[in-house]
């Protein structure tokens, strides 16, 4: 079955609605192998996937310098590339390396610069990582609370002052498409979108099945503004794809119980019209017009396969008519 694109907003890019996330490649939560990661890029592109998203932080280079063999191996002008700025690397020489859920990284470690110069500097890093002369979309990385703490208000500053002015002069020169942020929070990008003039933004996880706050203001400010939406982490890390069971992964950590009870709920549902939950949280985000790609962590042509079958799943009108009737999704959330 093809594979449906949708324009990013205003920006001119149109992107598979099932896009590919980076993170597998970077080695999240466990390692993967090198022939693995190769094949699983094989039959991205076979299935018709044309957005491809990494990062300088996904396995400390790892990510980037894996697509970026992959890629070559197609030399397809349509195909979508964003990575990101705000996360720079530099060698250990042998030294301890924190790398938080990432496993068998490089031997590089991370630091923050949202500097000017950091963000050009990142940008250059990157393209020779991918061992490419473009990339399409560029991103600032994790100015959120979650990663910056109480330090939110002043990396902010720097980041509009300094990476924000690197991303707009790379904008203007052509060398980019578009510009935005990746975060991990909807007020984050409301802040963003508030103050500059950002094309797109990679939200990961604040609009799902589960979390539909964002609809309430981030959302309509960005339809009133052209501005596009990847959505990343449809499975709120895992537990969408897992359902409700012990060990259930929700936002990179153990899920709460009220958490567990919510997606119980939904699986409830689910089963009354015989949806896959996956299918379910796949297919949610994607109705919303704002949203022109989904991108789950894919670590192998399986799990590949798998999402691919989610996604063309057929789902009842009646299903998101239940899911409003009982209050587990926002009744002002668009869905057929």
């Amino acid at each position: 079955m093809e594979l449906q694109q949708k324009g990013l907003g205003r920006t001119g890019l149109k992107l598979s609605r099932l896009g590919f996330g980076g993170t597998g490649l970077g080695n999240l939560y466990a390692a993967m192998a090198e022939r693995e990661a190769i094949e699983t890029l094989d039959a991205a592109y076979a299935s018709g996937l044309r957005y491809y998203d990494t990062a300088p932080l996904y396995g400390h280079g790892l990510s980037e310098l894996r697509l970026g063999s992959g890629l070559r191996r197609f030399s397809d002008p349509s195909v979508v590339v964003s990575t990101k700025v705000g996360w720079r690397l530099k060698p250990t020489f042998g030294g301890p390396t924190d790398a938080g859920l990432f496993q068998d990284i490089t031997a590089f470690s991370r630091f923050n610069d949202y500097s000017y110069d950091g963000a050009m500097r990142s940008f250059e890093d990157s393209l020779s990582r991918l061992g490419a002369q473009r990339v399409d979309i560029l991103l600032i990385h994790d100015v959120d609370r979650r990663n910056q703490g109480n330090r939110l208000p002043e990396v902010f500053r720097v980041a509009m002052t300094g990476a924000y002015r690197a991303l707009l002069s790379l904008r203007e020169q052509g060398l980019i498409k578009a510009i935005g942020c990746g975060l991990n929070e909807w007020e984050a990008c409301q802040q963003f979108a508030e103050a500059g003039d950002f094309d797109c933004f990679l939200l990961a996880g604040r609009y799902t099945l589960l979390e539909q706050e964002s609809i309430k203001s981030f959302l309509p400010l960005c339809e009133r503004r052209g501005i596009g939406i990847v959505l990343g982490g449809p499975y709120n890390s895992g537990i969408l794809a897992s359902g409700a069971v012990k060990g259930a992964w929700f936002d990179y950590a153990p899920a709460t119980d009220a958490v567990l009870s919510k997606v119980a709920t939904i699986q409830e549902v689910c089963a009354r019209h015989n949806v896959p939950l996956k299918a379910a949280a796949l297919q949610f985000p994607l109705h919303h017009r704002c949203v022109a790609s989904v991108i789950p962590g894919t670590r192998s042509p399986t799990e590949l396969a798998e999402n691919l079958r989610m996604l063309h799943a057929p789902i009842p009108a009646e299903f998101w008519r239940d899911l409003k009737s009982r209050a587990l999704v926002d009744p002002e959330s668009p869905t057929p």
